[in-house]
């Protein structure tokens, strides 16, 4: 494995703790197991000590231990650091929603945005939290997504699930199944096209992306004998991407087109609504597949999996999608920075100084070391 020197500053990866009484200490203390991912970046985590060591001690990795900071900008980059956002005594029922751990879950995400906003963060991987349990009156929110974009006054952002090639973006997001169809518009289908088209470029390093648009209806309407928003709203908005040299093709019947395998050729994908994006992702990537908020101007992740109380404290829990969401926004923080530099100087970069400038985190190195070691 390629290790990054030490005059070099190493990426630092910002991870909220999401609901303790979940599964996210079990994925971040298995993710951490192995301490070559320090090679890679330095991990600040947002949470608790005092729960860490009680997982810690619960799940028998007695070898695991956590530095503790007071500010990331203190963390050791040879250390799996871990700030405190709560100094009291908590209790944890494992597996049960309480109103603490939503809390201690907006705590954790409150501190972390303010470190990304002092710039003393590289990147946000978040674990995941309860939509429920996390209310209040400072987070009125669906999810982590909605909540990002208020702090960072945007309106104009996509939830894009992540395997390898495969990227999904969610249009309508998390809304009533009933109120989907009256939220479509075009300008809504014509930005999120926007939006996609700027992040395979921007933040996954494809200078042409294709993207596909799936229809609404069954059979993406028959032409309009089953529903007419492919006609009236879908095309009209995918015409108009064409007309400013996007490359977006559909609308395709969603069914038809993952069934086929007709999803390989294009870098991106624009989904109707929640369960016509995720119910495929979900087939194809449950065990490691990313969630990415495009359109940001921080780079955030998350793995593609919920608080899973059902196997909380079971030690079953897998850490790969939590693993692979590191590994996605260390990659996005790269891609993102050759992006930049590539627009202030237009002229090709010799190979010696383009390899200095970008090397790539040999995660790949890491994984087929563990798949060895587990096979």
């Amino acid at each position: 494995m390629i290790k990054q020197k030490d005059n070099i500053p190493r990426i630092k990866v910002g991870i909220t703790h999401g609901d303790f009484n979940g599964i996210s200490y079990e994925i971040i203390i298995k993710t951490f197991l192995d301490n070559r991912l320090l090679d890679l970046f330095t991990p600040v985590i947002y949470g608790s000590s005092k729960i860490a060591s009680y997982y810690r001690k619960t799940l028998n990795y007695l070898d695991m231990n956590f530095n503790l900071v007071k500010k990331a900008e203190y963390a050791n980059s040879k250390r799996v650091n871990i700030i405190n956002c709560y100094e009291q005594e908590v209790k944890i029922d494992i597996g049960k929603q309480t109103n603490i751990a939503g809390e201690l879950a907006f705590l954790a995400l409150e501190k972390s945005i303010e470190d990304l906003k002092q710039k003393t963060l590289d990147v946000l991987v978040t674990a995941p939290i309860n939509k429920k349990n996390i209310q209040s009156e400072k987070f009125n929110f669906f999810g982590h997504t909605d909540y990002l974009a208020s702090k960072f006054d945007t309106n104009d952002h996509l939830m894009i699930m992540v395997k390898d090639k495969l990227r999904i973006g969610i249009l309508t997001g998390h809304i009533p199944v009933r109120e989907i169809a009256n939220t479509i518009t075009e300008d809504l289908i014509l930005n999120k096209i926007r939006i996609m088209h700027k992040s395979l470029q921007m933040d996954f390093g494809i200078r042409k992306p294709k993207i596909a648009v799936l229809g609404l209806n069954p059979h993406a309407g028959d032409d309009g004998l089953i529903g007419k928003e492919e006609i009236e709203i879908i095309s009209p908005a995918i015409k108009k991407a064409n007309s400013e040299n996007i490359l977006a093709f559909g609308p395709f019947p969603a069914d038809g087109f993952f069934g086929s395998s007709n999803y390989t050729a294009f870098d991106g994908i624009i989904a109707m609504y929640h369960d016509q994006g995720m119910l495929p992702f979900k087939s194809f990537a449950f065990d490691d597949g990313v969630n990415f908020t495009a359109g940001l101007p921080i780079i955030r992740t998350s793995p593609a999996h919920g608080t899973a109380y059902n196997i909380a404290g079971k030690n079953t829990a897998s850490p790969n999608s939590f693993r692979q969401a590191i590994y996605l926004a260390i990659d996005i923080h790269k891609n993102r920075s050759q992006y930049k530099n590539s627009n202030k100087n237009p002229l090709p970069i010799s190979p010696p100084a383009q390899k200095q400038a970008y090397k790539k985190p040999d995660h790949q190195a890491v994984e087929k070391s563990n798949e060895n070691k587990n096979g």
